[in-house]
């Protein structure tokens, strides 16, 4: 399960990641526990939820290319303390008491344009210090604990902080916690050579290959697809939870870090699994049963008017969604080749989170309409109506990424057929008399 752990700079990343993304979880907590606060209204839950997110989907395409093209330890340099520097000036306006719903909104956004360029230089970068590729999959899946480890401990973290005093130490901590990866980046040794993609090609050339790409190659569309569905109609749920926890369920700050924590809970659970699996092989078939399961926990989580039975499904949906997602990762990963993996992965991220944002402005107006246990039930058959279009296509799909499979080592290549030669092998034995 850990041997991604020998190389030394995995080690690194990991590290400095796991508390950069604790303090981000708290941020994320503590944001949407402020927004409800000052404006006690589910409708700007998805409207900052937008703000946040909507940069990634505008942004992902043309940032993927640089990642591409750029040095990508040095933009995560970049990215990371750009990200600390909005940490410290939404902690300095909120302890002072300047925070206001419009000045939120505006950090929500200047926070989603890092992002952009973030989010897929991350998931490009863990390539550059994975030296075996037999390895990549363990390492995408503990990249994966790390996140939900995080996503574990920052909701109780933040519930906690801001039942003490208030969400501007939340912030705080956020920022601190970036100093961290930032170290953990400069303690690397990695080789400050640029990736460059086909070395002078323009940019609306790169982004028509990577598109091509893409949509042309069945498992990479119908992927990208089934997490853009999931992620319009199903993750938005998190923008949601302050209004279950305070309207729903009757409960406070404290109900909402417990729906929160036991997401990241079963997450953890699922990344766990995840991370023990000898190879990627045979994972494909995981993704539409998790998103089945992400379906029918935001379901079963419509109905449930007890704290304890919304933990329990707020952990089955929390595994879902993150197996769905990480599963389609590490497939992505291992079949994409590695001159447009920074497109494919800005692809990949423009589907999960780009189109986040459309989905918590509908969830955030129709709750206000048809109230908050509707609106998810309505995302969830939506998730499991997804999987069922997945899984009817899942023989093509598995059929496809074999020839990938068996070139990279991770499948026996098949002997011939009665032990023949195929017909280039004949030709070249004739044509050498």
């Amino acid at each position: 399960m850990l041997r991604a752990f020998k190389y030394r700079n995995y080690r690194l990343f990991f590290g400095g990641q796991l508390v950069s993304l604790i303090g981000t979880w708290v941020t994320t907590t503590a944001t949407s526990w402020l927004v409800y606060r000052l404006t006690g209204n589910a409708w700007y839950l998805g409207v900052v939820g937008f703000a946040q997110q909507f940069p990634a989907f505008l942004l992902s395409s043309a940032a993927g290319i640089y990642v591409d093209r750029w040095n990508r330890h040095r933009l995560l340099l970049a990215t990371q303390t750009a990200s600390m520097t909005i940490a410290f000036a939404l902690a300095g306006l909120t302890l002072s008491g300047h925070i206001t719903i419009e000045s939120l909104i505006v950090l929500s956004v200047l926070q989603g344009m890092v992002n952009a360029f973030d989010m897929p230089c991350r998931q490009a970068f863990v390539v550059s210090v994975i030296e075996d590729k037999a390895d990549l999959g363990n390492a995408i899946a503990l990249n994966s604990s790390m996140f939900n480890g995080a996503r574990l401990v920052g909701p109780s973290v933040a519930a906690a902080v801001i039942a003490a005093t208030n969400e501007g130490w939340c912030f705080l901590i956020d920022g601190i916690s970036f100093v961290a990866v930032i170290l953990a980046l400069l303690a690397m040794n990695i080789d400050a050579r640029p990736v460059s993609t086909r070395g002078h090609a323009g940019v609306v050339q790169l982004f028509r290959e990577g598109w091509t790409y893409a949509f042309g190659f069945q498992p990479v569309r119908t992927i990208i697809v089934l997490l853009a569905v999931s992620s319009l109609v199903g993750v938005p749920y998190t923008v949601l939870m302050p209004a279950l926890a305070g309207d729903v369920l009757h409960g406070g700050p404290g109900t909402f870090g417990l729906l929160m924590t036991a997401a990241g809970f079963g997450a953890l659970v699922g990344a766990g699994w995840l991370a023990s699996r000898p190879s990627v092989v045979g994972l494909s078939q995981m993704i539409p049963v998790a998103a089945g399961l992400f379906g029918s926990g935001l379901m079963a989580l419509s109905l449930s008017r007890y704290v304890w039975l919304s933990v329990i499904c707020m952990t089955v949906t929390g595994f879902g969604v993150m197996v769905q997602a990480a599963t389609s990762n590490t497939v992505l990963q291992t079949i994409v080749p590695d001159d447009k993996r920074g497109r494919v992965m800005s692809l990949f991220l423009m589907a999960y989170f780009g189109t986040a944002p459309f989905g918590s402005l509908m969830a955030g107006a129709l709750s206000q309409r048809i109230g908050v246990p509707l609106t998810l039930a309505i995302g969830g058959a939506a998730c499991m109506g997804g999987s069922i279009w997945f899984a009817n296509g899942l023989h093509t799909f598995e059929a496809t990424i074999r020839p990938v499979y068996t070139r990279l080592g991770l499948l026996p290549r098949p002997p011939y057929p009665h032990g023949e030669l195929p017909t280039t092998a004949l030709a070249d034995d004739d044509s050498r008399g």
